[in-house]
Order: structure tokens, then sequence, then C-alpha cells
């Protein structure tokens, strides 16, 4: 598949992932979707990643018990997805989620 069509496809999760905190956590993520909006998928999840602390939404998705729906782990549990991502981006996100106790984390 190639890249760009990767991209978009991820873009259209990001914003999958935007609509099931809202409806699945009730977390509506207003910031998060701006930054869809302003960057587009891919640039936000990297913004994200690379920030030194996790965003205020991974900590209200953390509270509510659904992890599974940050762009951390998206990204870790989709292998189609890693392939946008660097290593050392690949390596943040897992670290984050093992920080939690995320059950599902790579490597």
């Amino acid at each position: 598949m190639n890249r760009e069509l990767l991209a978009a496809q991820f873009d259209e999760e990001m914003l999958n992932i935007y609509r099931r905190a809202k409806l699945e956590a009730g977390y509506n993520a207003s910031l998060f979707l701006q930054m869809l909006n302003e960057h587009g998928g891919l640039e936000t999840a990297r913004i994200l990643i690379h920030k030194n602390k996790v965003s205020d939404g991974y900590t209200a998705l953390y509270l509510r018990g659904r992890l599974d729906i940050t762009v951390e782990a998206v990204i870790n549990d989709n292998p189609k997805w890693q392939a946008l991502f660097t290593p050392k981006e690949l390596e943040i996100c897992s670290q984050r989620l093992k920080a939690y106790d995320y059950p599902a984390v790579r490597g």
C-alpha cells in the first residue's frame, strides 16, 4: 500500500478515536479534534508522541479505563499504522503504555 493512502486511512482512524472517545468513554476531546483539523491525523499523532508528558486526553481516557482508544494504543495495537512512524516514535508509544499498565504492549 502506498504511503499517501496509508496516511489518509490513518487520518480517518484518528477521527475515529475522537468519535469513540465521545461515544464510548463520554470524553469530548475537543482539543484533539482541533489538532486533527489543523494538522491532520499523522502530524497530530507525531505532535502528541513527541510531547514530554502524556496529553490531558490520554490521562482522561486512562481514568476511564480506555487506553485502547489513545493515539499510542491505536499505533501500538495495529501493525498497519506502525509503518508510518519511526522506531523511536513506536518506542515512545510502547513505553507510555507500559507505564500505565496497558496489557497489549508490543515488544
